[in-house]
Formats: C-alpha cells, sequence, structure tokens
C-alpha cells in the first residue's frame, strides 16, 4: 500500500497494517472477520496468503511453555469470534496486543495502532515476534 510507504517509511508516522503474533517460531496467531466461529486463525510465519510480509519486529520473551502458549491460544478463540471484528476497535492489532498481555510481552508498538487511535474512541495496546503484513487488495 502506497499510504504505509508515506505514513510509516516517509514520514514515520505508521500506517495500515495487519499484525500477528509468532511465538516459538512454528507459526503465527492473527483474527479476522468470518461469519460463524472464532476469528481466530494460524497459519505458518509469514505465509499468510492474504497479505504480503512486509517485516518483523521482536517485541520480546515469553516465560511461557509451547503447552501454555497454545492453552492462551485456544482460550483466545474462545473470546474472539469472528463476527465480532470491527475495522477500528476490535480488529488483528487489538487482538494482538491481547495475546502479548498474556504472554507477558511488550505492546506494539505505537505507530502500527496510529489509524486505530486516531480514529477510535477507545485505546486498546499490547504484543513476542511480531508479523507485519499488507493487503494484497487493492485500494
Amino acid at each position: 500500500l502506497q499510504i504505509n510507504r508515506i505514513f510509516k517509511d516517509g514520514i514515520g508516522l505508521g500506517g495500515i497494517f495487519h499484525t500477528a503474533i509468532q511465538v516459538y517460531g512454528n507459526e503465527e496467531w492473527s483474527f479476522g472477520y468470518c461469519e460463524n466461529g472464532s476469528g481466530v486463525f494460524s497459519c505458518p510465519p509469514a505465509k499468510n496468503p492474504m497479505y504480503t510480509f512486509r517485516e518483523s519486529i521482536v517485541l520480546g520473551k515469553t516465560s511461557c511453555s509451547p503447552r501454555t502458549v497454545n492453552q492462551i491460544a485456544r482460550e483466545l478463540s474462545r473470546e474472539w469470534p469472528g463476527a465480532s471484528y470491527e475495522l477500528l476497535s476490535r480488529n488483528c492489532n487489538h487482538f494482538c496486543n491481547e495475546f502479548c498481555d498474556k504472554l507477558g510481552v511488550p505492546k506494539l508498538p505505537g505507530s502500527f495502532l496510529l489509524f486505530d487511535d486516531l480514529f477510535s474512541d477507545t485505546l486498546h495496546t499490547c504484543s513476542c515476534l511480531m508479523m507485519v503484513a499488507e493487503s494484497k487488495r487493492s485500494f
């Protein structure tokens, strides 16, 4: 997206990004809209077919075991139904923040939440290794 090159790369303000959290290198977890079931999904790191991988940012280390990470992901799957997705107030960034909070690692860098914060009344924050991608769709 050209807007990301201008806002994040050009003037350092942020952009509109899809984010996911990768823990232990096996898969990344994120959240998106679907009519039925959980909006939480996983895929191999940097291989989400709907987005073009942009960068990875190390957010910190978790003391959670792989088993605990999987348990947290299962719990979040129940708490984040796909139909609850809201573009500005309950999106992949908010999911990643909550996942990171449960993992005990630092939050997403503020530049990735710029547009959420500008257009939403609520400020949500939180995030191990963050996977950043840009949509393959043209806007």
